[in-house]
């Protein structure tokens, strides 16, 4: 029987003081025997300390049983990568008795991977993330991944197509069994979310790369790190939850835009800016949301500003929105797309308007930040213009002319250019613009009532269809009728609209005289409290 001393005293990581005897752990530890060289008494009392053993006592206790059993041990699913960090560390490639050495021992057994449970290959993974990296620790983790992830891909059978990133499930028909068969394709596509919430952001931004290697469902992948960074944050620190931000928000990134959820991108970039991550996550963030601006909802952008700004929301953080939507849109956004966020925007600046705090040009640069096309309509502009001036009414005359620049006067509808021409919270010119503006629209609108092509220059023209028509201009009014020849059943219908059209030409003609009356009376009151004549000022365009 082997005598067995205890002449070496192991200080494990602090944690455990271990005797051993001094021959045998040398005879199979390389990193030791250069330690001590040839000393190699029995007698002798020696100490070593471990500050970054693997596993810690743990990992110690199972490298001794293999030394004081010759070599032997079981190497199983839930040791084996402990045993391959230990043996690395500990130089345990060679031995003195010959025997086949714990390296060897736990990279044959890796050798058996694909065989292994689901349930062993999670247990490894757990262990790999625990100890320090040491030499072939990648190629380990790699062939777990090999495993792992051509499971998830066959158990997942979900295509990208057939779901939604800001839908809670995918789109379920009316029909029972069709229902309940989409239910499990949910259960199916995310089942294993919960298996990898407790792996590290290491492990975890290694596993989504490979699993966009295999083509996997982006819009499964940013739910899951979606889930993996609310389910992370259960008792995190402030510095923890900072990082699982910046690192979900990267590999979010990594992903196709189109799959993340914009209603989750919102949720993430308020928690990450309460965290004050670093600017690249942000302008991760920003990008992301910028790209699908016109999936956001009013509250989504309601962002409250950021201390030491007076604004009462973040309109800083719209203006990026929006020149993200542009810039990575390009030619390409369609024009239903443009359209919607222009009706987002005069939803958010109708918001914002009543802001005491918010600056001219901040309030200018929302209303201009979209093209021309994007509003079929300048009445909601118009509407929180109003609402700004008269929150602002200490502001000048050139400031209020500034800010009636973004106004698109042609896009106005006649009711509103009607409450412009007569809104004393407006500068005087704006109100000549919107005259003319309402002016032109009526002149177009009588053009296209006179559809029919005269033959002569007669004040009588007959048409081809026969309908006698009498045109008088005299600067005040204009007079359209028709009178019955040998109309058909077919014309009545002709006869009826050029009648409807006659009464409305004549109620705008009305509206038209009264608003150049008082428009007259206006300027008469203005230009009579000047000392000096002078012509009417340029127009703002």
């Amino acid at each position: 029987m082997m005598e067995v001393f205890c002449n070496l005293e192991v200080d494990v990581n602090g944690q455990e003081i271990f005797l051993v005897d001094k021959k045998i752990i040398l005879s199979f530890s390389g990193r030791l025997r250069k330690l001590f060289g040839k000393s190699m008494s029995k007698s002798r009392n020696d100490k070593v300390i471990f500050h970054d053993f693997p596993g810690g006592a743990q990992g110690f206790e199972l490298m001794a049983r293999f030394c004081y059993n010759n070599g032997r041990i079981e190497v199983t699913p839930s040791n084996i990568i402990l045993l391959n960090s230990v043996a690395h560390f500990m130089g345990m490639a060679k031995d003195v008795s010959g025997t086949q050495n714990l390296i060897e021992q736990t990279e044959k057994s890796l050798e058996g991977i694909p065989d292994w449970t689901w349930s062993e290959i999670l247990v490894a993974l757990k262990q790999y993330q625990d100890f320090p990296l040491v030499e072939n620790s990648s190629a380990i983790l790699q062939k777990c991944l090999d495993s792992l992830v051509p499971r998830l891909a066959m158990s997942s059978d979900v295509s990208p197509s057939t779901s939604s990133p800001d839908s809670s499930g995918f789109r379920l028909s009316c029909d029972t069994r069709s229902t309940e068969s989409m239910k499990n394709s949910f259960s199916r596509a995310t089942w294993w979310f919960e298996d990898f919430v407790v792996l590290h952001l290491n492990l975890i931004e290694n596993l989504i790369k490979a699993m966009i290697a295999q083509k996997f469902s982006h819009v499964i992948l940013s739910r899951f790190l979606f889930y993996y960074q609310k389910s992370r944050f259960s008792g995190a620190t402030s510095d923890e939850k900072r990082m699982i931000v910046e690192s979900v928000a990267e590999m979010l990134f990594s992903l196709h835009w189109s799959s993340v959820s914009c209603k989750n991108l919102f949720g993430i970039l308020r928690v990450a800016l309460s965290l004050n991550v670093n600017k690249c996550c942000r302008n991760r963030l920003e990008s992301m949301i910028g790209s699908q601006l016109d999936q956001a909802t009013l509250d989504n952008l309601l962002v409250p500003s950021p201390p030491g700004v007076a604004y009462l929301y973040d309109v800083n953080l719209v203006l990026r929105f929006l020149r993200s939507f542009l810039r990575g849109g390009g030619c390409w956004v369609s024009s239903a797309r443009l359209k919607k966020v222009g009706s987002l925007m005069d939803l958010y600046i109708a918001e914002v308007a009543p802001d005491s705090c918010l600056k001219p040009s901040k309030f200018v640069a929302l209303a201009v930040a979209l093209p021309e096309s994007a509003r079929d309509s300048h009445d909601g502009i118009y509407r929180a213009m109003d609402m700004y001036l008269e929150v602002h009414a200490g502001l000048s005359e050139e400031e209020r002319m500034k800010i009636c620049c973004a106004l698109n006067y042609e896009k106005l509808s006649s009711e509103a250019c009607k409450h412009l021409a007569q809104n004393s919270k407006f500068p005087s010119r704006t109100a000549v613009q919107a005259l003319i503006s309402q002016h032109s629209k009526l002149k177009s609108l009588i053009q296209d009532t006179s559809y029919v092509k005269p033959i002569s220059d007669s004040p009588f023209s007959y048409s081809e269809k026969g309908t006698k028509l009498k045109k008088v201009e005299d600067g005040d009014q204009v007079v359209l009728y028709a009178r019955k020849l040998d109309l058909s059943s077919e014309n009545e219908k002709l006869r009826a609209h050029l009648q409807g059209m006659q009464w409305r030409v004549m109620e705008l003609e009305k509206v038209c005289r009264k608003m150049q009356t008082q428009m007259a009376k206006i300027m008469k009151s203005r230009l009579s409290s000047s000392s000096n004549a002078r012509s009417l000022p340029r127009l703002c365009s």
